[in-house]
């Protein structure tokens, strides 16, 4: 499967956001994800990174 897993970066730290990401579009102030489980959130920040490979989105907090 293509999921991956959306952690925010504050400082030093990392948090997992979300578990199994397989949607991702931009809206106002961030991000919209949803998740094989039709759960859904919305990150605000930056994107960092998206590393395919790894299945791993990042942003980090403005």
């Amino acid at each position: 499967m293509c999921e991956s897993n959306a952690f925010l970066v504050r400082g030093d730290e990392e948090e997992l956001v979300l578990e199994e990401v397989t949607f991702m579009e931009p809206v106002e102030g961030g991000y919209r994800l949803r998740n094989l489980f039709g759960e859904e959130t919305v990150v605000t920040g930056r994107l960092q990174e998206v590393n395919l490979i790894k299945h791993k989105i990042v942003f980090r907090d403005e």
